[in-house]
């Protein structure tokens, strides 16, 4: 199939397919003039492409969890799951930054509410 099937079947842009290909997480083959020729289980590749920035990890990332798929093994695995574990930290770490960072916000927030109040007039009961 060409770019444009695999696209629609596996629902994403043929921008994003070109630049799988040129993070080298998708391969194609190529005809006499040069267009890409995928088959059925790239559509699988690129939905498993897509689980995997969807879960935050970047394209650098999913390369070295990629012979996890190619050439399984208990070594590749292991390497695949430390891996994952890794950048599950790091996003506990961020989310933990941000939670700080969306705390002192509430605090100006509500520093700013407080000033607000003593601006407003004092309206006579």
């Amino acid at each position: 199939m060409r770019i444009g099937e695999l696209a629609a079947r596996a629902d994403v842009s043929v921008r994003s397919l070109r630049y799988y290909e040129e993070q080298g997480l998708l391969t194609s083959t190529r005809s006499s003039g040069g267009q890409r020729h995928y088959t059925l289980d790239h559509v699988e590749r690129v939905r498993f492409i897509q689980r995997l920035y969807a879960a935050g990890l970047s394209s650098r990332t999913i390369t070295e969890l990629l012979p996890c798929v190619d050439s399984p093994s208990a070594a590749n695995s292991d390497a695949a799951l430390e891996r994952m574990a890794q950048e599950r930290e790091r996003l506990s770490r961020h989310i933990e930054e941000l939670t700080r960072t969306r705390d002192a916000l509430d605090e100006v927030v509500a520093i700013s509410r407080a000033h607000r109040e003593r601006l407003l007039p004092s309206t006579p009961r």
